[in-house]
């Protein structure tokens, strides 16, 4: 349950910077960097910054985000069902 709590506040935050980060691109702001995005995304936010991506249509252009992000999402997943699985088989 724990996890799910963690990977839920970390994709909150994942998505607020995604929009913050947008919207200091339109105003010419300082900007979050590519690499705290990444890291976010890294320590379980894949799905907030995923999402920020489509809904604010937001470094969609870059490979590092379009093939990156739901490549991180997709092995988040695959080794939460393993564990689940492996836990499940003990």
């Amino acid at each position: 349950m724990i996890v799910y709590f963690y990977i839920t506040i970390l994709s909150v935050l994942g998505f607020i910077l995604m929009g913050r980060d947008k919207k200091s691109a339109e105003d010419r702001r300082s900007r979050v960097s590519e690499n705290q995005l990444m890291f976010i995304s890294i320590l379980g936010g894949s799905v907030g910054i995923l999402i920020g991506m489509l809904i604010f249509k937001h470094k969609t252009s870059k490979k590092k985000f379009y093939i990156g992000i739901p490549g991180i999402y997709i092995l988040q997943w695959a080794f939460l069902f393993g564990l689940l699985y492996y836990n499940l088989s003990l």
